[in-house]
């Protein structure tokens, strides 16, 4: 479960926006002017992306988000503006992705894959999903920001998500969002075994400073007779 992003084009002259992190295919994204939301933001297609051949894109497209994310949770697409989701998906660290995906489009996505059954109940209405190669923590606090500055709390909350092909409510993505990294795990790891010779090398040390002193002492103690 591992990197990388989603398929949304539009007709010239729409205004459109579409939600990847760090997009470097001009296909993926559509700068619109408006601040007011779009069709195609919150799933709609238009143009290419409304043609057979562009919803098989976008589906391949996704799975290959799905390929390499190690999580996935989503929250609901409507009331954002074009404006909102482009500086959300800029907050979020490397290797997370945020795109809002059409509900038939995501359930063909993730058929035969870890993420069917679990995604299969969070299918309704306009969703936004995030994608998460590995940083949950970082996505997390990314999102909880957003929401404090544009007043979302209440209204765009986490539905729910998948962690390793199991469902998790919101609550459980929070608390998944709380574990070290894989990261983090690592490098604990490493400090710790870096730390084994220097502890070992105490241990090894100990006894032979205690043996040093009892001689000491017995030599002491032959001398005074």
């Amino acid at each position: 479960m591992k990197t990388t992003l989603l398929i949304l084009a539009a007709a010239v002259g729409s205004t459109v926006a579409f939600t990847t992190h760090h997009n470097t295919n001009p296909a993926l994204t559509i700068i619109s002017r408006t601040n007011a939301p779009s069709t195609a933001l919150f799933g709609g297609a238009q143009g290419y992306a409304s043609t057979l051949d562009g919803k098989k894109a976008r589906v391949d497209t996704v799975k290959s988000l799905l390929d390499t994310s190690e999580i996935i949770f989503t929250i609901p697409a409507t009331q954002l503006t074009v404006a909102q989701v482009q500086g959300l998906r800029r907050s979020l660290p490397e290797g997370s992705t945020a795109a809002v995906v059409k509900n038939t489009l995501m359930a063909k996505a993730v058929e035969g894959t870890i993420y069917q059954e679990g995604v299969s109940g969070l299918l309704k209405g306009s969703n936004m999903w995030f994608f998460v190669a590995e940083d949950l923590g970082g996505t997390v606090k990314a999102f909880n920001a957003f929401t404090k500055d544009a007043d979302k709390k209440e209204s765009h909350a986490i539905l729910g998500g998948v962690v390793e092909g199991d469902y998790y409510d919101a609550k459980g993505i929070v608390q998944v969002s709380k574990l070290p990294s894989k990261i983090e795990l690592i490098t604990q790891v490493a400090a710790a075994i870096n730390a084994v010779p220097t502890r070992l090398a105490r241990v090894i040390k100990e006894p032979s400073n205690k043996l040093a002193r009892a001689i000491k002492l017995a030599t002491e103690a032959n001398n005074a007779e």
